[in-house]
């Protein structure tokens, strides 16, 4: 799956436990009709591919969507979810809603030969 959209914000990457497990958070906020600012999380060695990304680029992120169960001490049955990214491309300025230029007036100039001359060959 893919998400695309905005940075809004880049965490820094944190460690926890003795392990050492790493993660990494971005804010990536959607542009459709009703954006959506959506939390991922980079694990690991992926915590590196944010590096080279800073607040207000344009990305598409490549993401899992991750979910476990949880047993709390009073036992009762809890579910997470998470979304998480394993790859990140910034878009390049996305022209395509803008009108395309305007051609130019030489465009519309007639072609070589005689303008006054008729083309008389119509079948009808």
């Amino acid at each position: 799956m893919e998400v695309t959209g905005k940075i809004k914000w880049i965490d820094e990457t944190k460690t926890y436990g003795n392990n050492g497990f790493r993660k990494r958070e971005v804010v990536i906020t959607t542009e459709e009709q009703y954006p959506q600012q959506i939390l991922i999380e980079f694990i690991q060695d992926k915590c590196e591919l944010l590096n080279n990304y800073q607040v207000g680029q344009n990305v598409k992120i490549g993401i899992n969507l991750r979910g476990r169960e949880w047993t709390n001490p009073e036992g009762e049955t809890k579910y997470f979810n998470s979304i998480q990214g394993w790859r990140i491309d910034a878009l390049e300025n996305d022209s395509s809603n803008e009108m395309p230029p305007m051609p130019t007036p030489t465009s519309f100039e007639p072609a070589e030969g005689d303008a006054n001359e008729v083309d008389d060959d119509l079948p009808f």
